[in-house]
């Protein structure tokens, strides 16, 4: 076999076998960080007025109805990216979550993004918007309702519809 062929082969191999380790790993990111919001928005609709007073520590206002709709945030949208339905949809108020996180709980953080990146990748909204941002970029790959529903043609001009005009190579 010529070099050329070769290499095409072995580009082709690759290929099919990141395409399925994608869909793995953003099922593993679904799962782990959707659980995780899922978790943190519990114990804030749980303990809904010691994170009002925290809030409102924080001075951000009207904190008993913020830290409820931070709260149900999280947990609704932990729920959808964990099942991987309407993914790219809830990571968008998810993201808005972590950036009122960043801009109240971590200012210094957020600050020092260009001076002291490192300060800003340790501060602990950074993981959960990189997951957010991960598969809203990616989508929520083939091991997803979304994939699902979008294969059997459910749900025809919605979330789920839409998903399956998307290249499978987004997905």
């Amino acid at each position: 076999m010529n070099p050329n062929a070769l290499s095409l082969r072995l580009a082709r191999i690759l290929a099919a076998g990141s395409s399925a380790a994608q869909s793995v790993l953003l099922l593993v990111i679904r799962l782990w960080w959707g659980w995780s919001f899922f978790l943190t928005g519990k114990g804030k609709l749980l303990h809904l007025d010691q994170t009002a007073d925290y809030f409102a520590s924080l001075h951000i206002p009207l904190a008993k109805p913020n830290a409820l709709a931070a709260g149900t945030v999280e947990c609704l949208g932990g729920l959808l990216l964990m099942l991987g339905l309407g993914s790219r949809l809830a990571a968008i108020p998810l993201t808005f979550t972590l950036a009122v996180a960043y801009a109240t709980a971590e200012q210094d953080a957020l600050r020092s993004i260009f001076t002291d990146p490192d300060k800003f990748t340790s501060a602990t909204p950074f993981l959960f918007l990189f997951a957010v941002l991960v598969v809203f970029a990616f989508g929520p790959g083939k091991i997803s309702l979304d994939e699902l529903l979008a294969r059997r043609g459910h749900r025809r001009g919605t979330f789920a519809g839409a998903e399956s005009q998307v290249p499978a190579v987004a997905r």
